[in-house]
Protein backbone atom coordinates (compact mmCIF):
# COMPACT_ATOMS: atom_id res chain seq x y z
CA UNK A 1 0.00 0.00 0.00
CA UNK A 2 1.06 3.58 -0.63
CA UNK A 3 1.41 5.82 2.42
CA UNK A 4 1.54 9.59 2.82
CA UNK A 5 5.33 9.43 3.23
CA UNK A 6 5.55 8.07 -0.32
CA UNK A 7 3.52 11.03 -1.60
CA UNK A 8 5.67 13.54 0.29
CA UNK A 9 8.82 11.91 -1.11
CA UNK A 10 7.34 11.89 -4.61
CA UNK A 11 6.54 15.60 -4.32
CA UNK A 12 10.12 16.49 -3.47
CA UNK A 13 11.36 14.28 -6.31
CA UNK A 14 9.12 15.72 -9.03
CA UNK A 15 8.84 19.32 -7.82
CA UNK A 16 11.59 20.66 -10.15
CA UNK A 17 9.87 19.12 -13.19
CA UNK A 18 6.15 19.92 -12.70
CA UNK A 19 4.00 23.03 -12.50
CA UNK A 20 2.51 24.03 -9.19
CA UNK A 21 -0.89 24.50 -10.77
CA UNK A 22 -3.16 27.38 -9.70
CA UNK A 23 -6.15 27.14 -7.40
CA UNK A 24 -9.16 29.11 -8.61
CA UNK A 25 -12.66 29.87 -7.39
CA UNK A 26 -15.91 31.23 -8.83
CA UNK A 27 -17.94 33.82 -6.94
CA UNK A 28 -20.89 32.94 -9.17
CA UNK A 29 -20.79 29.27 -8.23
CA UNK A 30 -20.06 29.93 -4.57
CA UNK A 31 -23.11 32.18 -4.38
CA UNK A 32 -25.26 29.72 -6.27
CA UNK A 33 -24.38 26.75 -4.07
CA UNK A 34 -23.72 28.59 -0.80
CA UNK A 35 -20.28 27.04 -0.40
CA UNK A 36 -16.61 27.94 -0.75
CA UNK A 37 -15.30 25.85 -3.64
CA UNK A 38 -11.61 25.65 -4.54
CA UNK A 39 -10.58 24.26 -7.94
CA UNK A 40 -7.13 22.70 -8.35
CA UNK A 41 -6.47 23.35 -12.04
CA UNK A 42 -4.47 20.39 -13.30
CA UNK A 43 -5.56 21.35 -16.82
CA UNK A 44 -2.59 23.74 -16.52
CA UNK A 45 -0.17 20.95 -15.65
CA UNK A 46 2.58 19.90 -18.08
CA UNK A 47 0.86 17.94 -20.92
CA UNK A 48 -2.50 19.27 -19.75
CA UNK A 49 -3.34 16.84 -16.95
CA UNK A 50 -2.39 15.53 -13.50
CA UNK A 51 -0.92 12.45 -15.17
CA UNK A 52 2.47 14.15 -15.57
CA UNK A 53 2.96 13.94 -11.82
CA UNK A 54 2.80 10.15 -11.63
CA UNK A 55 4.62 9.59 -14.92
CA UNK A 56 7.53 11.77 -13.82
CA UNK A 57 7.71 10.06 -10.43
CA UNK A 58 7.86 6.65 -12.12
CA UNK A 59 10.46 7.62 -14.73
CA UNK A 60 12.74 9.20 -12.11
CA UNK A 61 12.87 5.98 -10.09
CA UNK A 62 13.87 3.69 -12.96
CA UNK A 63 17.32 2.13 -13.06
CA UNK A 64 19.79 3.29 -15.71
CA UNK A 65 19.48 -0.07 -17.47
CA UNK A 66 15.67 0.12 -17.55
CA UNK A 67 15.83 3.67 -18.88
CA UNK A 68 18.13 2.52 -21.66
CA UNK A 69 15.74 -0.24 -22.72
CA UNK A 70 12.65 1.96 -22.64
CA UNK A 71 9.13 1.80 -21.24
CA UNK A 72 5.65 0.84 -22.42
CA UNK A 73 2.21 1.85 -21.30
CA UNK A 74 -1.41 1.56 -22.41
CA UNK A 75 -3.59 4.64 -22.28
CA UNK A 76 -6.44 6.47 -24.00
CA UNK A 77 -4.39 9.63 -23.99
CA UNK A 78 -3.48 11.63 -20.88
CA UNK A 79 -1.16 9.07 -19.30
CA UNK A 80 0.24 8.39 -22.76
CA UNK A 81 1.08 12.06 -23.26
CA UNK A 82 2.48 12.39 -19.75
CA UNK A 83 4.75 9.37 -20.01
CA UNK A 84 5.86 10.36 -23.51
CA UNK A 85 6.80 13.84 -22.32
CA UNK A 86 8.54 12.54 -19.18
CA UNK A 87 10.45 10.10 -21.37
CA UNK A 88 11.43 12.89 -23.74
CA UNK A 89 12.68 15.07 -20.88
CA UNK A 90 14.67 12.28 -19.22
CA UNK A 91 15.92 10.47 -22.31
CA UNK A 92 13.72 7.36 -22.15
CA UNK A 93 12.09 5.80 -25.22
CA UNK A 94 8.33 5.38 -24.76
CA UNK A 95 5.92 3.00 -26.53
CA UNK A 96 2.17 3.46 -26.07
CA UNK A 97 -0.67 1.03 -26.76
CA UNK A 98 -3.67 3.26 -27.50
CA UNK A 99 -7.28 2.52 -28.52
CA UNK A 100 -8.08 3.43 -32.12
CA UNK A 101 -10.99 5.57 -30.90
CA UNK A 102 -8.84 7.76 -28.63
CA UNK A 103 -9.22 11.51 -29.23
CA UNK A 104 -7.04 12.55 -32.17
CA UNK A 105 -5.63 15.48 -30.19
CA UNK A 106 -4.22 13.07 -27.58
CA UNK A 107 -2.72 10.69 -30.16
CA UNK A 108 -1.10 13.57 -32.02
CA UNK A 109 0.34 15.04 -28.83
CA UNK A 110 1.71 11.67 -27.72
CA UNK A 111 3.51 11.18 -31.03
CA UNK A 112 4.67 14.78 -30.88
CA UNK A 113 6.54 13.99 -27.67
CA UNK A 114 8.42 11.26 -29.53
CA UNK A 115 6.52 8.15 -28.44
CA UNK A 116 5.71 5.21 -30.69
CA UNK A 117 1.92 4.69 -30.73
CA UNK A 118 0.48 1.23 -31.40
CA UNK A 119 -3.27 1.31 -32.00
CA UNK A 120 -5.65 -1.49 -31.03
CA UNK A 121 -9.38 -2.14 -31.32
CA UNK A 122 -10.91 -1.94 -27.81
CA UNK A 123 -13.93 -4.04 -28.86
CA UNK A 124 -11.68 -6.88 -29.95
CA UNK A 125 -8.48 -6.72 -27.92
CA UNK A 126 -7.38 -6.27 -24.30
CA UNK A 127 -4.94 -3.43 -23.86
CA UNK A 128 -3.46 -5.09 -20.78
CA UNK A 129 -2.80 -8.36 -22.62
CA UNK A 130 -1.39 -6.61 -25.69
CA UNK A 131 0.76 -4.33 -23.57
CA UNK A 132 2.17 -7.24 -21.60
CA UNK A 133 2.94 -9.17 -24.78
CA UNK A 134 4.79 -6.26 -26.41
CA UNK A 135 6.67 -5.22 -23.27
CA UNK A 136 7.92 -8.76 -22.69
CA UNK A 137 8.94 -9.31 -26.31
CA UNK A 138 10.84 -6.02 -26.48
CA UNK A 139 12.24 -6.00 -22.95
CA UNK A 140 10.42 -2.81 -21.99
CA UNK A 141 9.46 -1.73 -18.47
CA UNK A 142 5.68 -1.59 -18.12
CA UNK A 143 4.36 1.57 -16.44
CA UNK A 144 0.56 1.26 -16.35
CA UNK A 145 -1.67 4.32 -16.06
CA UNK A 146 -2.76 3.69 -12.46
CA UNK A 147 -1.83 0.24 -11.17
CA UNK A 148 1.59 1.19 -9.80
CA UNK A 149 2.65 2.61 -6.42
CA UNK A 150 4.90 5.25 -8.04
CA UNK A 151 1.95 6.45 -10.14
CA UNK A 152 -0.43 6.61 -7.16
CA UNK A 153 2.14 8.48 -5.06
CA UNK A 154 2.77 11.01 -7.81
CA UNK A 155 -0.92 11.67 -8.38
CA UNK A 156 -1.47 12.29 -4.68
CA UNK A 157 0.75 15.36 -4.85
CA UNK A 158 -2.02 17.42 -6.51
CA UNK A 159 -4.27 17.21 -3.46
CA UNK A 160 -1.25 17.74 -1.21
CA UNK A 161 -0.63 21.07 -2.96
CA UNK A 162 -4.31 22.03 -2.80
CA UNK A 163 -4.68 21.50 0.95
CA UNK A 164 -1.33 23.10 1.73
CA UNK A 165 -2.51 26.21 -0.14
CA UNK A 166 -6.14 26.58 1.01
CA UNK A 167 -6.16 24.68 4.32
CA UNK A 168 -8.33 21.83 5.55
CA UNK A 169 -11.49 20.94 3.64
CA UNK A 170 -14.92 19.62 4.51
CA UNK A 171 -15.25 17.63 1.29
CA UNK A 172 -13.08 16.73 -1.70
CA UNK A 173 -14.36 15.58 -5.12
CA UNK A 174 -12.14 13.57 -7.45
CA UNK A 175 -12.77 11.98 -10.85
CA UNK A 176 -12.28 8.22 -11.07
CA UNK A 177 -11.11 6.15 -14.00
CA UNK A 178 -8.72 3.48 -12.80
CA UNK A 179 -8.47 5.12 -9.39
CA UNK A 180 -4.88 6.38 -9.39
CA UNK A 181 -5.77 10.03 -8.76
CA UNK A 182 -8.60 9.13 -6.38
CA UNK A 183 -6.52 6.77 -4.25
CA UNK A 184 -3.51 9.11 -4.09
CA UNK A 185 -5.76 12.08 -3.31
CA UNK A 186 -7.54 10.18 -0.56
CA UNK A 187 -4.22 9.38 1.12
CA UNK A 188 -3.19 13.05 1.04
CA UNK A 189 -6.58 14.24 2.26
CA UNK A 190 -6.73 11.71 5.09
CA UNK A 191 -3.33 12.92 6.31
CA UNK A 192 -3.59 16.69 5.77
CA UNK A 193 -7.32 17.17 6.37
CA UNK A 194 -8.41 14.17 8.49
CA UNK A 195 -12.04 15.24 8.89
CA UNK A 196 -12.58 15.80 5.15
CA UNK A 197 -14.94 13.46 3.31
CA UNK A 198 -13.55 12.22 0.00
CA UNK A 199 -15.88 11.42 -2.92
CA UNK A 200 -14.96 9.69 -6.15
CA UNK A 201 -17.03 10.46 -9.25
CA UNK A 202 -17.52 8.24 -12.30
CA UNK A 203 -19.65 8.51 -15.47
CA UNK A 204 -22.90 6.57 -15.25
CA UNK A 205 -21.86 4.24 -18.07
CA UNK A 206 -18.49 3.51 -16.44
CA UNK A 207 -19.58 2.86 -12.88
CA UNK A 208 -17.26 -0.05 -12.12
CA UNK A 209 -15.70 1.48 -9.00
CA UNK A 210 -19.11 2.56 -7.70
CA UNK A 211 -20.32 -1.02 -7.98
CA UNK A 212 -17.06 -2.29 -6.52
CA UNK A 213 -17.44 0.07 -3.58
CA UNK A 214 -20.89 -1.35 -2.89
CA UNK A 215 -20.04 -5.02 -3.37
CA UNK A 216 -16.63 -4.96 -1.74
CA UNK A 217 -14.96 -6.68 -4.70
CA UNK A 218 -13.59 -5.45 -8.00
CA UNK A 219 -16.32 -5.10 -10.63
CA UNK A 220 -15.67 -4.45 -14.32
CA UNK A 221 -17.22 -2.61 -17.26
CA UNK A 222 -16.21 -3.18 -20.87
CA UNK A 223 -15.57 -0.16 -23.10
CA UNK A 224 -18.31 2.07 -21.59
CA UNK A 225 -20.09 4.51 -23.92
CA UNK A 226 -19.24 7.87 -22.33
CA UNK A 227 -17.62 11.08 -23.51
CA UNK A 228 -15.36 10.86 -20.44
CA UNK A 229 -12.66 8.95 -22.33
CA UNK A 230 -10.27 9.05 -19.38
CA UNK A 231 -12.80 7.03 -17.34
CA UNK A 232 -13.35 4.22 -19.84
CA UNK A 233 -11.04 1.95 -17.87
CA UNK A 234 -12.45 -1.56 -17.30
CA UNK A 235 -11.87 -1.57 -13.53
CA UNK A 236 -9.80 -0.37 -10.64
CA UNK A 237 -6.77 -2.46 -9.69
CA UNK A 238 -6.15 -4.37 -6.49
CA UNK A 239 -3.82 -1.55 -5.47
CA UNK A 240 -6.14 1.38 -6.16
CA UNK A 241 -9.34 -0.32 -4.99
CA UNK A 242 -7.64 -1.42 -1.79
CA UNK A 243 -6.90 2.23 -1.00
CA UNK A 244 -10.30 3.48 -2.18
CA UNK A 245 -12.37 1.13 -0.06
CA UNK A 246 -10.26 1.99 2.98
CA UNK A 247 -10.01 5.78 2.55
CA UNK A 248 -12.85 7.09 0.31
CA UNK A 249 -16.17 8.16 1.84
CA UNK A 250 -18.43 7.28 -1.09
CA UNK A 251 -18.61 6.90 -4.86
CA UNK A 252 -20.98 8.91 -7.08
CA UNK A 253 -22.01 8.85 -10.75
CA UNK A 254 -23.01 11.60 -13.19
CA UNK A 255 -24.43 11.65 -16.72
CA UNK A 256 -22.71 12.77 -19.90
CA UNK A 257 -25.28 15.58 -20.12
CA UNK A 258 -24.07 16.86 -16.75
CA UNK A 259 -20.46 16.76 -17.98
CA UNK A 260 -21.39 18.87 -21.00
CA UNK A 261 -23.12 21.39 -18.75
CA UNK A 262 -20.01 21.66 -16.59
CA UNK A 263 -17.72 22.06 -19.61
CA UNK A 264 -19.84 24.98 -20.73
CA UNK A 265 -19.77 26.55 -17.25
CA UNK A 266 -15.99 26.24 -17.00
CA UNK A 267 -15.51 27.83 -20.42
CA UNK A 268 -18.10 30.58 -20.17
CA UNK A 269 -17.80 31.63 -16.52
CA UNK A 270 -14.28 30.61 -15.43
CA UNK A 271 -12.57 30.84 -18.85
CA UNK A 272 -11.18 27.32 -18.47
CA UNK A 273 -10.99 24.60 -21.10
CA UNK A 274 -11.74 21.32 -19.33
CA UNK A 275 -12.09 17.89 -20.91
CA UNK A 276 -15.14 15.71 -20.14
CA UNK A 277 -13.32 13.51 -17.61
CA UNK A 278 -12.05 16.63 -15.87
CA UNK A 279 -15.66 17.71 -15.32
CA UNK A 280 -16.64 14.63 -13.32
CA UNK A 281 -15.62 16.15 -10.00
CA UNK A 282 -17.69 19.32 -10.44
CA UNK A 283 -20.68 17.56 -12.00
CA UNK A 284 -21.42 15.77 -8.72
CA UNK A 285 -22.25 19.09 -7.02
CA UNK A 286 -22.98 21.48 -9.88
CA UNK A 287 -26.77 21.51 -9.69
CA UNK A 288 -27.24 20.61 -6.07
CA UNK A 289 -26.97 16.84 -6.60
CA UNK A 290 -25.24 16.84 -3.22
CA UNK A 291 -25.89 19.25 -0.35
CA UNK A 292 -22.74 21.31 0.27
CA UNK A 293 -24.17 24.55 1.64
CA UNK A 294 -21.88 26.18 4.20
CA UNK A 295 -19.01 23.81 3.43
CA UNK A 296 -15.46 24.25 2.21
CA UNK A 297 -15.07 22.12 -0.90
CA UNK A 298 -12.07 20.97 -2.93
CA UNK A 299 -12.47 20.00 -6.60
CA UNK A 300 -9.66 18.57 -8.71
CA UNK A 301 -9.90 19.51 -12.40
CA UNK A 302 -7.99 16.55 -13.77
CA UNK A 303 -7.23 17.77 -17.29
CA UNK A 304 -7.99 19.98 -20.25
CA UNK A 305 -7.08 17.88 -23.28
CA UNK A 306 -10.18 18.16 -25.45
CA UNK A 307 -10.39 18.87 -29.17
CA UNK A 308 -12.20 22.19 -29.58
CA UNK A 309 -14.23 20.72 -32.44
CA UNK A 310 -15.47 18.01 -30.08
CA UNK A 311 -16.21 20.65 -27.47
CA UNK A 312 -18.37 22.58 -29.92
CA UNK A 313 -20.10 19.34 -30.85
CA UNK A 314 -20.91 18.57 -27.22
CA UNK A 315 -22.46 21.99 -26.74
CA UNK A 316 -24.47 21.45 -29.91
CA UNK A 317 -26.09 18.41 -28.29
CA UNK A 318 -27.75 20.56 -25.62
Amino acid sequence: MVEYADIAAAHERIRPHIHKTPVQSSKTLNSRLGADIFFKCENFQVTGSFKYRGATNAILQMSDEAKKNGVLTFSSGNHAQALAKAGQVHGVKVTVVMPDNAPAIKKTATEGYGAEVILYKPDEESREALGKEISESRGLTLIPPYDHPYIVAGQGTATKELIEEVGELDELYICAGGGGLLSGSAISANHLSPSAQVFGVEPEAGDDICRSFQSGKIETVHNPATIADGARTPSASELTFGIIKQRVTDMLTVSDAQLIECMEFYASRMKLIVEPTGCLSLAAIFNGQKEIKGKKIGVIISGGNVDLRDLAGYWGQK
